[in-house]
């Protein structure tokens, strides 16, 4: 049975119970990364994740292992495993594959927002469980780990994007906090991604 996005979020606050500290930390390294080398000519925002395409080579190149490894903290805190800082570097050990998925993840947005916004947003929605799918299966490659995203959303995108509207009011929040609410809001936004993708995972 689908669990409902409000038992999902309260599931992502349990399990960052008592783990806070070292989830604000490790987002707060991941963001500051992400801030110091960004100079963004073009950005597409979907629900949890940032696809940028930057002026900056070395966010374009980095961003797919930071993004990996991002999602394979997310997981184990979702997961109630053990979970360490250095894990948002781990992405690196699979540098290539990572960089793949993210580049292609950008063209094929790119592609379908040439059409309409609403069918990038579409799009973007359908490739959102690819990162943590490469995470759970470092085998597996770029294209698959789209295709898989793709049939694993089937049913579900407006599940996925009524999730991302209840976050509005928290984003809100955290401007109106000129950021500093950030340091909680993406960590609890991230780990509720992680509880959305282990809730659908396993649905034939």
């Amino acid at each position: 049975m689908v669990t409902s996005n409000k038992d999902l979020m309260t599931q992502a606050r349990e399990a960052l119970s008592g783990r806070w500290g070292l989830a604000v930390g490790t987002f707060f390294v991941y963001m500051l990364i992400m801030v110091a080398l960004n100079n963004p000519l073009m950005r597409f925002v979907d629900i949890g994740y940032s696809i940028i395409i930057s002026g900056n080579f070395i966010l374009l190149l980095i961003g797919g292992a930071l993004t990996l490894g991002a999602t394979t903290f997310a997981l184990a805190i979702a997961r109630k495993e053990e979970a360490y800082l250095n894990m948002i570097f781990s992405g690196f050990n699979e540098f290539g594959k990572a960089l793949g998925l993210y580049l292609l993840m950008v063209l094929f947005i790119l592609l379908w927002m040439l059409l309409l916004i609403i069918p990038g947003i579409i799009a973007a929605i359908s490739y959102s469980m690819a990162f943590f799918i490469m995470s759970d299966n470092p085998n597996i490659g770029a294209m698959e780990a789209i295709d898989k995203s793709k049939k694993m959303m089937y049913g579900y995108k407006w599940k996925f994007f009524c999730l991302g509207l209840r976050f509005i009011g928290w984003i809100l929040l955290g401007f109106i906090s000129l950021g500093i609410g950030f340091l909680w809001i993406i960590p609890y936004m991230y780990v509720s991604l992680a509880k959305f993708y282990e809730d659908i995972k396993n649905i034939p």
